[in-house]
């Protein structure tokens, strides 16, 4: 049977849709979705995947609502008679299953690409700056080792005065994760990143900043009554500037 003018201005449109989709999948200038670019390294891996997988939602979604408009629009029914009914087909299940497979093998593997690229550290020995970040009910420490040794490199926090952790501008440091209590979230929304703060446990993350500003930094995860005001900021500056901001804290 020969498809009416009408089935053929809908597969035209569906065509349009699904190049407009994968033209836009190409496009540098695609947008964010919710997040600013190149803020820091870790936005550089995590926001390609961030927009990959909403353009993936997007195109299932767009496929799955004209497989449902479809019949509605086309294949109305034009008299009285029972269509010709189907218990089951073999071939589009196996297919529908193999495609929802195929889109979570490929999701998992850029995910697990970019967890290696973001979880891969120096040693302290060699990564260009070490901080420690302590958290602590309800609020924070952060331990400059560039600052030397001593009570002069802590800067602590408390929920009414939130501390500011300041960092060079385009340079690596390897931050060093702990709880001196329960459990903790680090968490930047800005650049993309977090990273549990346990008791007990030491974790390891290491990015640079790549804009100047300030960004808020807060825990996500509910770690008891002042949770709400566990919060930070991170200020990023120049290296000219951290380097003496450093030595205020060793004249400190």
């Amino acid at each position: 049977m020969r498809p009416t003018p009408a089935k053929k201005v809908g597969l035209a449109i569906t065509l349009s849709s699904l190049v407009l989709l994968l033209t836009g999948c190409q496009s540098k200038n695609i947008s964010g979705l919710g997040f600013d670019k190149g803020l820091s390294s870790v936005n550089n891996t995590t926001l390609p995947l961030w927009q990959g997988a909403w353009i993936a939602a997007g195109v299932v979604g767009v496929l799955t609502a004209l497989a449902l408009f479809y019949p509605v629009i086309f294949n109305r029914r034009k008299n009285e008679e029972l269509p010709r009914q189907f218990r089951h087909n073999n071939k589009v299940e196996i297919s529908l299953t193999a495609i929802a497979f195929i889109i979570v093998l490929v999701l998992f593997g850029y995910t697990a690409r970019a967890e290696t690229t973001i979880t891969k550290v120096d040693t302290a020995a060699s990564a260009p700056h070490n901080i420690t970040v302590n958290a602590i009910q309800w609020s924070w420490q952060f331990i400059y080792a560039d600052a030397g040794t001593g009570p002069a490199q802590t800067v602590t926090g408390t929920p009414a005065q939130p501390p500011t952790l300041v960092v060079p501008l385009g340079e690596k440091v390897l931050y060093t994760i702990t709880s001196n209590d329960v459990d903790h979230g680090f968490w930047i929304p800005a650049f993309m990143i977090q990273i549990q703060a346990l008791p007990h446990v030491v974790n390891h993350l290491e990015f640079s900043a790549e804009k100047l500003g300030t960004f808020p930094g807060r825990c996500n995860i509910l770690c008891g009554r002042n949770h709400s005001q566990m919060l930070f900021s991170v200020k990023v500056v120049t290296p000219a500037d951290y380097q003496a901001y450093l030595s205020t804290l060793k004249a400190a």
